[in-house]
């Protein structure tokens, strides 16, 4: 292509020979200099409108803004709504955890009045009514508190549970010999060697020679000797002027001072002493007084009772 310049005044011409890259650059940068003034001429003239209050200029103005605080109206909406769902559920969970609670209290042995928290301010449930963004913050700021006093609640039931549970492992309601047979059970019967009617202090639990006795409960061996009528005789204080006693077994496995776990191997089952053949007579006495074992192995079955069945409950509730 070729383009011919003249001037008039000069009487002169200028010939300028383009090729087709040539042609196609200067267009394009014809284009982008004309594109360039045409937004500036436009925005200038719309902000010279706007702010001037031109008719048309203005009202265009106005439905874009419009338009803009309706979008953002919308946005505002669905986010309140996700959020008055979310708060919904977190409220259905703090009623169950208030609830649940209140069954755990009692199994601890706290009066659930003294130390209930507060209920949601109002009462109602957040999905009720329509909420504004100031009233997620304040249900917000008012699950926070309430979320910090059931930590302090279930840091008071675990204390006290677990004194419970301390107390529980210092009584001796766990069998001796789980698998073995009661034989003579405690009060009065004929005595096997004088024929006479005399009180049998505890339980005999028939059971092969060298069988493994474990402890009832946790406590400080204050016994381990050989006694006439007991034989090898094993004692277990467990404090409260409670102590569980094994005799006429063949073998030691702890010895005076230890101190002893819950359900720790302590002894094997013999003969020793004034016995007709290889048992475990196990004894419980308070104040040096003999009372019957089985009061206290049948306390210990019903909590294990009561724990599983406490346990089943709060299972079908959480699935429920």
């Amino acid at each position: 292509m070729q383009l011919i310049i003249t001037d008039a005044w000069l009487i002169k011409s200028r010939a300028i020979h383009l090729s087709g890259i040539n042609l196609l650059v200067s267009l394009l940068v014809a284009s982008f200099f004309l594109v360039l003034f045409s937004i500036g001429v436009y925005h200038w003239i719309f902000l010279k409108g706007a702010k001037e209050g031109w008719p048309l200029v203005g009202s265009v103005v106005q439905l874009v803004k419009r338009d803009e605080v309706e979008e953002q109206n919308r946005f505002l909406r669905e986010n309140i709504e996700v959020l008055a769902k979310k708060l919904g559920e977190v409220q259905a969970k703090m009623l169950q955890l208030e609830s649940l609670g209140e069954r755990v209290s009692g199994l601890a042995g706290v009066n659930p009045a003294e130390i209930k928290v507060p209920p949601h301010q109002g009462g109602r449930s957040v999905l009720e009514r329509e909420l504004s963004m100031q009233d997620i913050q304040t249900a917000l700021a008012d699950f926070d508190k309430q979320a910090d006093q059931s930590a302090d609640w279930m840091a008071l039931l675990e204390s006290k549970l677990f004194e419970q549970k301390i107390k529980k492992m210092m009584f001796p309601t766990q069998s001796p010999i789980p698998t073995a047979h009661v034989g003579s059970s405690f009060g009065w019967r004929i005595d096997p060697f004088s024929g006479r009617s005399a009180l049998h202090t505890g339980l005999d639990f028939a059971s092969p020679h060298g069988t493994d006795i474990y402890a009832a409960a946790g406590g400080i061996v204050v016994t381990q000797q050989y006694l006439p009528e007991y034989g090898n005789t094993v004692d277990i204080d467990h404090g409260n002027d409670l102590v569980s006693r094994y005799a006429h077994v063949s073998k030691f496995h702890v010895k005076k001072g230890d101190l002893i776990r819950r359900g720790q191997k302590i002894a094997e089952v013999g003969n020793t002493g004034r016995s007709t053949g290889a048992h475990l007579h196990f004894e419980v006495l308070v104040n040096g007084i003999p009372q019957d074992p089985k009061k206290f192995l049948n306390a210990g079955r019903d909590v294990v009772a009561a724990s599983a069945s406490t346990k089943s409950r709060t299972s079908h509730a959480r699935h429920n």
